[in-house]
């Protein structure tokens, strides 16, 4: 039995290390905070206890006793408990505090260190907490108990980053031009930071309280005192980033969605999951495979539910074709090499692909979904192919489970006519008609406004990366025009 304490980072899961994700991946038991990214809870083995032990100004689900009682009761029962907090375990996370618990208890522990809140936050609002024609000197204060610092020592650090101060700030800031700290001085404060939602204010020592209580900003939040804030005009990188503060609907079935949830992620959005699709595998008959000249692939779903039934794939004789990149990189994974691809991800683009072909009495298979447009089985029988359609997999309504609020999404993207059809059935037109809808390509796009809505962009090429350059180019151009 082992219990580590991990810093969970500041809140862009994509900040916690290694070592951390590793830990979670094994873990049997998570205690974790209101801080730390409830993501990653879904890195922990499904089986695995999670227990909420958040505390917040207003609210705390356990006192600090009750949490390190917890901790030893948790490690006398498990093999590895990992106790999950916001930021870096002993910067100001009362790390130090279990960790005694721990060892007076004889219970083994181990700590992950994380990036503090503190430095990814400044980093990610574009403030360098040491610059050399600023600063040499950084102080870390919590606010939570202003009258308990000696703001006569630690108010004068060239750089000064106050904790925990949101609710207190105005008596804080009071403190320090008491103590002589100048009212002018460049002062920032960061809520959530590091996630899509961040918010930063700048103003002055002497002015930021106000402008704090004309905009009723609300903890969490962290405050940066001076000269590198005026550094942030120049090196404001992440509230530059073109899906910043934006927030998109992603469909895609939930085993599929990683790639574009990653992708919007990096380009600064918030997303929200909603798999509108769930892919079903279909039985299938084996004889025969040896005998075809082609073997068509539509999808990374044909591909993948295929070969999860083929166990020696030198049964098959045919040259493959695939549809799109994506599903040639799912054919080529395997080792295989693909012979014909379209120019445009799309059934009519393949089909013109085989005009090269002689395609008179060749024995063509094309693995796809059951439910599926014609357009290129009946297209290679006009040239004389023998076509055979082998349904390998179908998509269906997701399993019926907790509800996704999409209100206030910003775009909603669709990568197939599942996609928007299950939507539909889902939720409704009308609750996806206030959304801007991003469609991966024509086909998808004709299904989209068969059911009276408008597409506001449309992916080029018809790909999950055109999808999200397609958003980026036209959130750019918006932002131009403003």
């Amino acid at each position: 039995m082992t219990v580590y304490l991990v810093g969970a980072g500041p809140g862009d899961p994509e900040l916690i290390t290694v070592k951390a994700r590793r830990l979670l991946t094994q873990a049997t038991c998570v205690l974790y905070d209101n801080l730390a990214n409830h993501g990653l809870l879904d890195l922990a083995p499904a089986e695995a206890e999670r227990i909420y032990v958040g505390k917040k100004k207003s609210a705390h689900a356990m006192s600090q006793e009750e949490i390190c009682a917890l901790l030893i009761d948790r490690a006398r029962s498990h093999e590895i408990v990992v106790r999950l907090k916001g930021g870096d375990p002993y910067i100001f996370g009362r790390g130090g505090e279990e960790a005694e618990a721990l060892y007076d208890a004889g219970i083994p522990f181990e700590v992950v260190p994380g990036v503090t809140s503190p430095l990814g936050i400044a980093a990610y609002a574009g403030i360098p907490l040491t610059h050399r024609s600023h600063t040499s000197v950084v102080t870390f204060v919590t606010g939570h108990e202003p009258e308990r610092i000696d703001w006569s020592k630690v108010g004068h650090a060239e750089t000064l980053v106050i904790l925990m101060g949101l609710t207190s700030f105005a008596e804080i800031s009071r403190l320090l031009i008491e103590n002589g700290r100048n009212g002018d001085t460049p002062a920032a404060v960061v809520r959530w930071g590091t996630r899509p939602d961040q918010e930063t204010i700048v103003g002055t020592l002497a002015s930021l309280p106000r402008i704090i209580e004309e905009r009723g900003m609300r903890p969490p939040a962290t405050f940066i005192v001076g000269e590198v804030v005026g550094m942030r005009e120049k090196l404001n990188w992440y509230e530059r980033l073109p899906l910043f503060g934006k927030k998109v609907v992603v469909t895609r079935a939930r085993e599929q969605s990683a790639g574009l949830v990653a992708r919007l992620h990096a380009l600064g959005a918030e997303t929200i999951e909603l798999p509108a699709i769930r892919v079903v595998p279909l039985a299938w008959s084996l004889e025969g495979l040896d005998s075809f000249d082609w073997i068509i692939f539509t999808s990374v779903n044909g591909v993948r539910h295929f070969f999860d039934r083929v166990d020696d794939v030198r049964v098959l004789r045919g040259k493959i074709s695939a549809i799109g990149p994506a599903t040639r990189a799912a054919v080529e994974a395997l080792r295989l090499r693909v012979e014909l691809i379209g120019e445009e991800y799309v059934a009519e683009s393949l089909l013109t692909a085989f005009g090269g072909h002689a395609m008179e009495g060749k024995r063509v298979l094309i693995a796809r979904a059951e439910s599926a447009r014609d357009v290129l089985p009946e297209g290679l029988r006009q040239r004389g192919a023998l076509v055979e359609v082998l349904p390998v997999y179908r998509t269906v309504l997701p399993e019926v489970g907790e509800s996704v609020d999409i209100a206030g999404a910003d775009w909603i993207t669709f990568t197939s006519s599942s996609t928007v059809q299950n939507t539909v059935s889902l939720l409704g037109v009308e609750a996806v008609r206030g959304i801007r809808i991003a469609s991966i390509g024509p086909v998808t796009s004709a299904t989209v406004r068969s059911l009276g809505m408008e597409v506001a962009v449309e992916a080029v090429p018809y790909t999950v990366e055109g999808l999200v350059s397609a958003l980026a180019h036209r959130m750019n151009a918006d932002d131009k025009v403003s």
